[in-house]
């Protein structure tokens, strides 16, 4: 099937190819429950070597900066405790994890979490990190912006591969929470 956005002649239904998907993703979509079917969410294969926003949207095409959204993760810190959490923003944004962010988790400090512990904590590979399949119990600050795009392109838990899903998935994701100005 065509992918509805991007120049993806093969897309998959994310549930009939969940051995390409991250184990943590993959449960994700095997326990999927939301008002979205789980069959709305496709996988799009893609080249590894390009899996970061710049290098992917010069390949794939300009269009798709404002279709995709990024997953970062943050490590909020108050009274000597450190929370983990994640953040989805459009890709031609960037979190306002010093305003926003900080404010939304009542942290002292957010910064963006040092690779080998968000991968280690998510079991995904860095660059590819998707909302999809984060740890039970992380805050997901989703970008109200994210939520209102028709279809969204996403990391798949690895770098080869993307996943395409109607933008409202998002807000319904475990520990997802919309917030205004994520994104300024």
């Amino acid at each position: 099937m065509r992918a509805p956005i991007g120049p993806f002649d093969h897309a998959v239904p994310a549930p009939d190819c969940l051995a390409d998907l991250v184990p943590p993703v993959a449960e994700a979509v095997r326990r999927w429950a939301g008002h979205v079917p789980a069959e709305q969410i496709l996988y799009v294969y893609t080249d590894p070597a390009i899996a970061d926003t710049g290098a992917f949207v010069a390949h794939y095409g300009q269009e798709l900066l404002g279709q995709s959204a990024n997953c970062v993760v943050v490590a909020a810190k108050r009274g000597g405790a450190t929370t983990l959490a994640a953040c989805l923003v459009p890709s031609a944004g960037r979190a306002d994890v010093n305003g926003a962010v900080r404010r939304h988790l009542g942290a002292r400090k957010v910064s963006f979490a040092p690779m080998e512990t968000a991968v280690a904590q998510t079991g995904m590979e860095y660059g590819g990190i998707t909302p999809l399949g984060l740890p039970d119990g992380w805050p997901l600050l989703v970008d109200p912006a994210v939520a209102d795009m028709p279809y969204v392109l996403v990391g798949s838990g690895r770098r080869r591969g993307k996943l395409i899903a109607p933008g409202k998935l998002f807000a319904e994701l475990p520990g997802a929470e919309l917030v205004e100005g994520l994104a300024p």
